[in-house]
């Protein structure tokens, strides 16, 4: 899991929806990254659930936040994030504050194993499935690696057809970037609940996403 000015955006996103006793999901473990930034917004006593299909990710994840104390917030899943439905409890479905997919490959890991288009897009549905009223989701894409590109675009379809009257979704990319470009998309929830709550909280959600 690569740490970017991409990814680094997207954690600051989250963070507005996040806080002690809140429930996130970070769909693709990879090195943990995401799952530490994740487990500190939610400390003491939220939950984190990580997922990944390599046993590898998950290890490396679980050592992660064992070191920084933060261990016993996380569940792991040994599966792909397209299961996050049947795999997160019940209880937390319609509760999870913040998700976030940062995708590609493992680095130091298998280069042949990564996220795929079909997969990806069948996760995010069933992220908006489980996602809180005030909740959001970061998807962190890099396009370098082949396949890359089409998911990203095939996540950009995903954003731009979700209506209007009930989700913001954005896109932030440094477009002079060299190479290939990371693009990170933010899908944002808009209920009259969740507006209204984050007016009283200081934030204006209009400046953010129009």
């Amino acid at each position: 899991m690569r740490t970017t000015a991409a990814l680094t955006f997207a954690h600051r996103l989250l963070a507005r929806t996040l806080g002690p006793g809140r429930v996130a999901v970070d769909a693709t473990a990879g090195n943990g990254n995401d799952a530490l930034a994740l487990a500190g917004l939610v400390a003491p006593d939220g939950m984190v659930h990580c997922f990944d299909i390599q046993a590898e990710a998950l290890e490396k994840t679980r050592k992660r936040l064992e070191a920084a104390g933060l261990g016993h917030l996380v569940r792991y899943h040994a599966a792909g994030h397209e299961d996050l439905l049947s795999c997160l409890p019940p209880a937390h479905h319609g509760r999870v504050a913040a998700l976030v997919f940062n995708l590609g490959f493992l680095p130091g890991g298998d280069d042949t194993v990564v996220t795929r288009p079909e997969t990806t897009l069948a996760a995010l549905d069933a992220a908006t499935a489980v996602l809180a009223p005030d909740g959001s989701i970061a998807v962190v894409c890099y396009t370098g690696h082949p396949g890359g590109a089409a998911e990203a675009a095939a996540v950009a379809a995903w954003c731009a057809n979700l209506p209007f009257e009930a989700w913001r979704a954005a896109r932030y990319e440094l477009v002079n970037k060299p190479g290939s470009p990371i693009i990170a998309f933010f899908v944002e929830r808009r209920t009259e609940a969740s507006k209204t709550a984050m007016r009283s909280s200081g934030i204006d959600v209009h400046s953010l996403l129009l």
